[in-house]
């Protein structure tokens, strides 16, 4: 058990401490339209770009030049890390656009918010978030391929970006909720509660182990390190990693107290629910919020069914992360942690899902060998 003056204050009074319910009144505070000269300077840069034929995963800030959108995507960076931090930008018309070019344009802004991360083992920096079918039940299947409510989580990267191409038939709401606010609020009402979240407690990598690492990693809920509190969250993956008989056994005690992160985390007065367009762009900082889908129903047409485009981004000029994060980020180094990397990885950006196959089925554009994830910690596959 920890000890009390491990602990944060009693209430962290940042921007990041937001209530949805107040959120969903200032729409103003974080969502952004594109007007038609930002539109046509995306589109410029990823046509000077696709022209020279060059690899989509090498892409860098250098080589996506955005003389009047790289203010505003700075400004973005430090509403991720020290703002509210989410932002929507609305109004892309990816309906016009190829494969190619959206992938370009969406890795383009990310270049300038970060670096790009692996999202999967299969080393994938544009990730497909789609239903392909798979079951949720399957200790090896990831959420996000299915149509299921996903519940509130964090994903091992700083920021996470997604780019909505076509949204569901009915359903699939994205849900997002501040870590703080429900420690704040876990503080209030059951401090025994909220000590139990700074243990370390096991969750499930689904079968993406890298070398030399266990099954699951032992990181606690929440961290408070360097005056920030930090955390990370898949209650799915936390409840499958006790298949494991060397992990953590929870206590009836640990479970309560994620039973109440859990009810606190979809409370409608402190989440914020939003139905993402086609050509919305949505970042979240992990560090910080908590995000979701609701569970959907998807169009009969193949052409038509929910499909997001999705960025796993390392942030330079980011927090401090503890030791114990060098576990799932591999590296903690700011501006070069994150993504998961396995015996074999190789960096790729797949243009498009094959439909009813799975992520290993994706065409792909190949990251070049000088490619921005080389964290050395990071097994590479030797």
């Amino acid at each position: 058990m920890r000890e009390t003056t491990d602990l944060p204050p009693a209430s962290i009074e940042i921007p990041a401490a937001w209530a949805g319910e107040l959120m969903a009144k200032h729409p103003d505070r974080w969502l952004v339209e594109l007007d038609p000269r930002d539109v046509a300077e995306l589109e410029l840069a990823a046509t000077s770009f696709l022209a020279g034929s060059r690899d989509i995963g090498g892409l860098t800030k250098a080589d996506f030049p955005l003389p009047r959108l790289a203010g505003h995507l700075a400004a973005l960076r430090e509403k991720l890390i020290a703002g509210i931090g989410f932002e929507v930008l609305r109004g892309l018309p990816v309906e016009r656009y190829s494969a190619a070019m959206t992938a370009t344009i969406f890795c383009g802004i990310g270049a300038h918010l970060g670096s790009a991360r692996s999202q999967n083992a299969q080393g994938h920096i544009l990730g497909h978030v789609r239903d392909i079918g798979a079951d949720a039940r399957d200790a090896t299947t990831r959420i996000y391929q299915t149509a299921e409510r996903q519940t509130f989580h964090t994903d091992s990267a700083d920021v996470v970006g997604l780019l909505c191409l076509s949204d569901a038939m009915q359903g699939g709401e994205s849900l997002l909720v501040s870590t703080v606010t429900i420690y704040n609020e876990m503080r209030k009402s059951r401090p025994d509660l909220v000590r139990l979240l700074f243990d370390p407690i096991a969750t499930d990598r689904r079968g993406e182990i890298p070398e030399g690492e266990k099954p699951y990693f032992e990181i606690p809920v929440l961290n408070w390190h360097a005056g920030l509190l930090t955390g990370i969250y898949q209650r799915q993956y936390i409840d499958s990693a006790q298949r494991f008989p060397d992990a953590m056994r929870l206590s009836a005690a640990h479970v309560e107290a994620l039973d109440l992160f859990d009810s606190l985390a979809n409370d409608p007065k402190l989440n914020l629910s939003m139905r993402l367009r086609p050509g919305d762009m949505q970042f979240v900082y992990n560090h910080s919020l908590l995000h979701d889908r609701m569970g959907f129903r998807d169009w009969p047409e193949p052409d038509k069914r929910r499909h997001m485009l999705r960025l796993w981004l390392s942030i330079p000029g980011d927090r401090p992360l503890p030791e114990c994060f060098r576990q799932r980020y591999g590296s903690i180094e700011i501006g070069d942690r994150g993504g998961i990397i396995v015996r074999g990885t190789r960096l790729n950006v797949p243009l498009r899902p094959i439909p009813g196959k799975s992520e290993n089925g994706f065409p792909s554009m190949q990251k070049n060998e000088k490619g921005r994830q080389s964290a050395p910690s990071i097994p590479r596959g030797r």
